[in-house]
């Protein structure tokens, strides 16, 4: 009896996070993982570089503590005010030109 192998389909690789922070400044700061994750969907499809940074380890369970699972949102300095304005347009509230 011969057997086949059959290889699993491969995911696209995460893109490389840099090695220092230098350069990038807090944007917001959102309560959970799932919410910064969208977040950094977001901005990242308008071509803008985030860092995600979070005192909490990672985990397969979708709760946080209070301000203990708050995730800092980080951009390059120079797409600061780009951010906001996308974040502006995208919050909840008055409305936005």
């Amino acid at each position: 009896m011969t057997g086949r192998v059959i290889p699993f389909p491969s995911r696209a690789p995460e893109p490389p996070e840099p090695d220092n922070e230098r350069g990038f400044e807090e944007l917001t700061r959102v309560g959970d993982q799932a919410e910064a994750l969208v977040l950094r969907g977001l901005l990242e499809a308008h071509g803008i570089e985030v860092l995600l940074r979070s005192q909490v380890a990672p985990s397969v369970y979708p709760f946080s503590v209070g301000e203990q699972g708050a995730v800092q949102v980080l951009v390059r300095r120079e797409a600061l005010a780009t951010s906001r304005l996308l974040l502006a347009r995208v919050t909840p509230g008055p409305s936005f030109p």
